[in-house]
C-alpha cells in the first residue's frame, strides 16, 4: 500500500504545505498543522472534524482510529499507512488540509 515517502510527497504537493519538525515526527502544515508524520514512518496523524473522523474510522477502521487522549476527542485520528492506498491517503490528506488553510479575512464595510 502506501509508504512515508509518499505521504511526505503527497501532503507537500498540497499548495502552501511546508515540513518542520513536531517533538519525535515531522508536522505538515500551511496555516495550522494538519498532520504529522511518526519517525518511523509507519503511522501518521491527521486532523479531521469529529464527524470525519467517526465517519473514517468506521468506514475503514483497519487503517483509521481516533488518537487515544483529548488530542483524539478533537477529531485527531491515526492512520496506518500501509493499510491504505495513494488515492485513500492522498484524499484523507486533503481533507486535513482544507480545515488547516488560513481563514479569510472579513471584508470591511
Amino acid at each position: 500500500m502506501t509508504t512515508a515517502e509518499r505521504f511526505r510527497a503527497l501532503a507537500l504537493a498540497l499548495e502552501g504545505t511546508a515540513a518542520a519538525p513536531h517533538f519525535d515526527r515531522t508536522a505538515f502544515k500551511v496555516a495550522r498543522t494538519y498532520a504529522t508524520l511518526a519517525a518511523d514512518g509507519v503511522t501518521a496523524n491527521l486532523k479531521f472534524t469529529p464527524d470525519e473522523q467517526a465517519l473514517k474510522c468506521l468506514t475503514h477502521a483497519e487503517a483509521f482510529a481516533p488518537v487515544p487522549n483529548a488530542w483524539g476527542r478533537q477529531g485527531w485520528t491515526t492512520a496506518q499507512l500501509d493499510r491504505l492506498t495513494d488515492a485513500e491517503l492522498g484524499a484523507a490528506l486533503e481533507t486535513a488540509w482544507r480545515h488547516a488553510l488560513p481563514k479569510p479575512k472579513a471584508r470591511r464595510r
